[in-house]
């Protein structure tokens, strides 16, 4: 029987390495020690329980963790606890515990100041607790923080939810501009400039119907897709004639059976039946 061939090159493994446990992987390679110039900072290492945004948030953290009463401290037992704090801070960022510094000389005075006997003020009433200052800043803070947890939980736009995008696709269909009433007086003022050129010095009395005029408009337009609106008179049968008709045409526009229209802004004014297709 013939032996397989030995590994060499990479394959090959030592036979101190067989016996080993595999630390780690450097660029492929195992590792069966620590490397003896291998350097490990001391702060790579640790762990931070608790974060803390300043000196009332840490006061407040110990009071509530214990259940103390907020409205009577007992400042020897969480000034202690407040000063341990300090002191880890202070090894590691003397800036930091800069402000920690200042709240943990306040709690010493507080303390001081409770073991003194209490004196009357001026009017003869009792002094206020020592205490109470900071009470009250520790109460405010703590509304607030509250207030600020509730605000974090309302659902807020890109973390808890994304606004919705619809594409609505519509027919394109051409949509003419909207005939404006001022647009209708120039257009009718024109009509009557140019039946003054037609004028005649006739005079006669003759009987016109609103109603036979509009449905003289309807027979007009009858058949035609569009019709221009100065096109509608006619400009050799008087003022009287085209009073009525232009009359008759906003009856019939009232009433939602004319419609009028234009391609574009200043354009000329068109006409055409409601219920006539497009």
């Amino acid at each position: 029987m013939e032996l397989p061939p030995a590994p060499t090159g990479a394959d090959a493994v030592s036979p101190q390495a067989i016996d080993g446990v595999v630390m780690a992987r450097l660029y492929g390679e195992p590792l069966f020690a620590m490397p003896n110039d291998l350097y490990i900072p001391p702060d790579a290492l640790e762990v931070f329980l608790e974060a803390f945004q300043g000196p009332l948030d840490l006061l407040l953290y110990l009071i509530r963790k214990q259940n103390f009463n907020i409205l009577d401290i007992p400042m020897a037992d969480v000034t202690r606890q407040y000063l341990r704090y300090v002191d880890q801070i202070r090894k590691h960022n003397l800036e930091l515990a800069a402000d920690y510094l200042l709240m943990a000389a306040m709690l010493i005075e507080i303390k001081s100041r409770m073991l003194l006997p209490p004196k009357k003020t001026d009017e003869g009433q009792e002094a206020e607790d020592p205490r109470a200052e900071l009470v009250r800043r520790l109460l405010e803070y703590e509304q607030m923080k509250l207030a600020a947890a509730r605000i974090d939980q309302m659902p807020v736009l890109g973390r808890d939810y994304l606004r919705a995008q619809v594409t609505i696709e519509q027919a394109i269909a051409p949509r003419f501009p909207d005939v404006e009433v001022a647009d209708i007086r120039d257009a009718w003022a024109d009509i009557m400039r140019r039946a003054k050129l037609h004028q005649h010095h006739r005079i006669t009395r003759e009987q016109l119907s609103v109603r036979e005029y509009m449905g003289m408009v309807l027979r007009r337009l009858q058949g035609e897709r569009f019709v221009e609106f100065r096109d509608m008179f006619d400009v050799t049968r008087g003022h009287s004639v085209m009073v009525v008709t232009f009359i008759a045409m906003l009856e019939l526009a009232r009433e939602r059976l004319l419609e009028l229209t234009q391609a574009e802004a200043f354009a000329p004014i068109y006409v055409r039946l409601a219920y006539q297709p497009s």
